[in-house]
C-alpha cells in the first residue's frame, strides 16, 4: 500500500521520553504534518503520549470551529483498530480538503463560525505501528468499555472475550480500567461532545463486506435505541440529497453483537447527560473484501485485508467519503431538517424505522 507518501519531517507534540513515533509510522508522520500546517484554522491537542519500543506515540485531537462545547458538532475518528490504516488516511485526508477551504471558501468560514469539527484520526498508534489489531497491551479497543452484550455466547469469541490476551479480540481483565486509549476518547468525547444538543460522531473502519455500511448502535443489544426516529430522519434525508450515495444503514446488531461497543457506551451515558438532545454515533465500516476480491494477493497478508494496496484504488478510497463527511457536516449545522421533529412526525418515523430495521 501507498502508505508513506513523501517523506516528511517529524515534529514534537506533547511529551517526549524517547524517539518520536512519527519517525516509525507514516500514518502518524502525515498527520502531524498536517496538524503543524493547520494555521489559525485550528487548535491541536495531545491527549495522552503512549510509549513503545523506545517511542512516543501523541494520540493528538485536533478541533475546528468556535471553543464553545455547546455548539453542534460533527467528531470522526480513525485507527481505532491497528490494521485498519485506511481509516485514519480517510479521516486526515478530510481534515487536509477541510483545512484547505477554510483558507478560501466563505462557506466553510461561515460554517466554522458556528459549528465545530472535532477528529481524532489515529486512536491506535501503537497498534497501527505493531500491525495488529489491539493496542500495545493486546486489548480490542472497540471491546474495551464496560459493556456486556445480551444473549450472546460467552465462546463467541469475535463479539469480544477475556480469555487470553493472545487471542484477538480481547476485552481486557475483569475490572481492569480502560486502556489509556479509550478512556482518553471517553474523557475527550464527554468534555467536547456531551454539552452539545446536536452532535454526529464518526469512527471509520474496515474489514467487514464487500459494501460500505454506517452502523448504528447498538452493537451489544437487538432493542432499538431511545433516537431511532431521529436516525431515521438523517437516512431519509441522505437519501433525498444524494439519492444515489452506496452506504446501507443499519443497526450493527442486524450484522453481529459485541460486548464492549465504545459507542454503545458513550450513547447511554450521553443520553443520561442529555435527555433531550441528540447525539448519534456512526460507524463508517469500509466493504474491503472487494479489494480482496479484485486482488486476491491481498488475502494472504493481515494488511491486506484491510486496506486497498493499489495506488489508484487507495485514492478513490481517500476521495469516496468526503462527501459524507460533508452531508453530515451540514447536518448537524441545520438540524430542523432531522433533529427537531414533532411528536407526529417522531412517531412516524419510529414505525419505520422499527419495520426496516427490527422487523
Amino acid at each position: 500500500m501507498n502508505s508513506a507518501g513523501p517523506e516528511i519531517p517529524a515534529k514534537s507534540h506533547g511529551p517526549q521520553g524517547g524517539r518520536s513515533g512519527a519517525r516509525a509510522l507514516p500514518e502518524l508522520r502525515e498527520l502531524l504534518f498536517v496538524a503543524d500546517h493547520l494555521g489559525g484554522h485550528a487548535r491541536v491537542e495531545t491527549l495522552a503520549t503512549l510509549e513503545h519500543g523506545g517511542f512516543d506515540f501523541p494520540l493528538v485531537a485536533i478541533h475546528l470551529g468556535p471553543n464553545d462545547p455547546r455548539c453542534p458538532a460533527l467528531a470522526l475518528f480513525g485507527g481505532v483498530h491497528g490494521l485498519e490504516r485506511i481509516g485514519t488516511r480517510v479521516v486526515t485526508a478530510y481534515l487536509q480538503t477541510l483545512a484547505q477551504l477554510a483558507n478560501w471558501d466563505r462557506g466553510t468560514q461561515a460554517l466554522l463560525e458556528s459549528t465545530r469539527v472535532l477528529l481524532i484520526p489515529l486512536v491506535n498508534p501503537v497498534g497501527m505501528y505493531l500491525q495488529r489489531r489491539a493496542n500495545g497491551n493486546s486489548v480490542d479497543l472497540m471491546r474495551n468499555a464496560p459493556v456486556d452484550a445480551e444473549d450472546m455466547s460467552p465462546w463467541h469469541l469475535f463479539g469480544g472475550h477475556r480469555i487470553s490476551p493472545r487471542l484477538p479480540w480481547y476485552r481486557g481483565a475483569t475490572g481492569a480500567p480502560m486502556e489509556t486509549e479509550a478512556q482518553a476518547v471517553c474523557d475527550w468525547v464527554r468534555r467536547e461532545i456531551f454539552p452539545s444538543r446536536v452532535a454526529l460522531a464518526v469512527d471509520v473502519h474496515s474489514g467487514y463486506g464487500n459494501l460500505d455500511r454506517l452502523w448504528f448502535p447498538y452493537a451489544r443489544s437487538r432493542t432499538p435505541l431511545a433516537t431511532l426516529p431521529e436516525i431515521m430522519a438523517l437516512k431519509k434525508l441522505l437519501d433525498r440529497t444524494h439519492a444515489h450515495h452506496v452506504y446501507r444503514i443499519e443497526p450493527q446488531s442486524c450484522e453481529y453483537l459485541a460486548h464492549g461497543d465504545l459507542w454503545d457506551y458513550l450513547y447511554d451515558e450521553y443520553r443520561v447527560a442529555q435527555p433531550e438532545g441528540v447525539f448519534t454515533p456512526l460507524t463508517l465500516e469500509l466493504g474491503s473484501w472487494i479489494w480482496v476480491k479484485k486482488n486476491w494477493r491481498q488475502a494472504f497478508s493481515p494488511l491486506g485485508i484491510f486496506n486497498p494496496r493499489l495506488p489508484h484504488r487507495e485514492r478513490r478510497t481517500l476521495r469516496r467519503h468526503i462527501f459524507l463527511f460533508e452531508f453530515l457536516l451540514r447536518a448537524v449545522r441545520s438540524p430542523s431538517a432531522w433533529a427537531e421533529l414533532s411528536a407526529e412526525r417522531r412517531e412516524r418515523l419510529l414505525s419505520q424505522g422499527l419495520a426496516l430495521w427490527y422487523d
